[in-house]
């Protein structure tokens, strides 16, 4: 396990409205799990998903947005 800061990302289809998640694949890579959090409040929870379940919500996040 890392002990230095994840670094944490948007999706570049984020305007600046401020509701989006950010995710840290670098923490992905190291643990397995994909953490995930609200951009609006850095400090706040972190959710810890396996994989498949990121890339569901990924998928239902595309498919929301058409």
């Amino acid at each position: 396990m890392t002990t230095e800061s994840p670094r944490w990302f948007k999706s570049s289809y984020s305007g600046n409205g401020g509701t989006c998640l950010e995710w840290a694949p670098s923490q992905a890579a190291v643990t397995g799990m994909v953490p995930v959090r609200d951009s609006k409040d850095p400090d706040g929870p972190v959710l810890m998903l396996y994989p498949a379940a990121f890339a569901g919500l990924v998928e239902f996040a595309r498919r929301a947005a058409l």
